[in-house]
């Protein structure tokens, strides 16, 4: 299995243009014909395109030169050069380019098959029958063609997901995950189980469709760099609502919310703005009184006991994302 890659830095280049030809016309009867050499190709883009099949940027290599193809040369007759191949580099829906120089975002590949030209082609150079005149009548020049652009961009992978799952290691998102959606993700009863990101789709029988993210789990000083927390935080950036997850048999459920809140905080205050739900995971593991203790503990933020072992609650979970979402995408739809 390929090693999950979010943020890679390459090199792109189009292709430069081709040389315009000098030439003249040769024919019967007409020993010194007049210039006919003809305009050099152009050179080819790069562009860069989101496309679902691809979920990381393993694929691609750090510090590889991207090329298009150089525009041929122009050619007696008048003939132009063959334009240069485009290139086309493949990237998951999510992913940012930025100009690694400058640290600009250049775009952001939201949307799927809509190739974004990174560098552009040089043109070609033109044929010496271009500068033919009536004070030039042999031109015995033509023009080189012009250079493609080349930079150095780095990508960066932001998982396009609805809702994220956010807890401690071992707190069950996977198994959530792979519960209520097509997900199959690595479970085990360890931490750090889930070393990269998994995406799973909830598709209900209506037609609705969302996305959910199962981030790696966070651990206190994750914003500083701790455990893996720092790398993966990114892919929570562009959820609508943020699902914690607290496992109920802990020492502290109300502590471990309140750390995952403050470790979300100092990456991104943004993030405490979204929609929130506060689950009591593996609740199978515990009886009723502990439960209700814990749930009392938590007061306003009503928590929702859920086993994804025995399916408590998985329904009202799905219920509660299902209206989420309709009332999303009806909002949406409006604008």
């Amino acid at each position: 299995m390929s090693r999950f890659t979010d943020s890679i830095r390459i090199r792109v280049r189009a292709g430069g243009g081709g040389a315009g030809a000098v030439s003249f016309r040769r024919e019967k009867y007409i020993p010194r014909g007049g210039p006919d050499g003809g305009d050099g190709g152009r050179g080819g883009d790069v562009f860069i395109e989101a496309d679902r099949r691809y979920y990381n940027l393993s694929h691609l290599f750090t510090d590889r030169l991207y090329r298009a193809e150089k525009g041929r040369q122009g050619m007696g007759m008048n003939r132009h050069g063959r334009d240069g191949k485009d290139t086309i580099i493949k990237v998951p829906p999510g992913t940012e380019v930025i100009n690694t120089e400058s640290g600009e975002l250049i775009t952001d590949l939201l949307q799927e098959n809509v190739p974004f030209r990174i560098a552009e082609g040089g043109i070609g150079g033109k044929g010496n029958a271009f500068f033919k005149s009536s004070t030039m009548q042999t031109p015995r020049f033509a023009q080189p063609g012009i250079e493609g652009e080349e930079l150095s961009i780095t990508l960066n992978l932001k998982l396009i997901a609805d809702i994220g799952l956010v807890g401690l290691p071992n707190a069950g998102k996977s198994t959530l995950l792979s519960r209520i959606t097509n997900a199959r993700p690595k479970i085990g009863d360890y931490p750090f189980t889930t070393l990269v990101p998994n995406l799973g789709v909830v598709e209900r029988e209506d037609g609705l469709v969302y996305r959910i993210a199962d981030i790696p789990g966070i651990i206190e000083g994750a914003h500083r760099g701790q455990g893996l927390g720092l790398s993966f935080l990114q892919h929570i950036e562009r959820v609508r609502m943020i699902l914690y997850l607290v496992d109920v048999t802990c020492e502290d459920p109300v502590y471990t919310f309140r750390l995952l809140q403050s470790e979300l905080k100092s990456y991104s205050p943004e993030l405490l703005k979204r929609k929130y739900h506060v689950l009591l995971t593996k609740t199978d593991l515990a009886d009723h009184e502990i439960v209700a203790s814990v749930m009392q503990e938590f007061s306003s933020d009503s928590p929702l006991p859920v086993s994804s072992l025995t399916g408590e609650n998985i329904n009202e979970l799905l219920s509660i994302l299902d209206t989420f979402m309709e009332k999303e995408d009806a909002e949406k739809g409006s604008h």
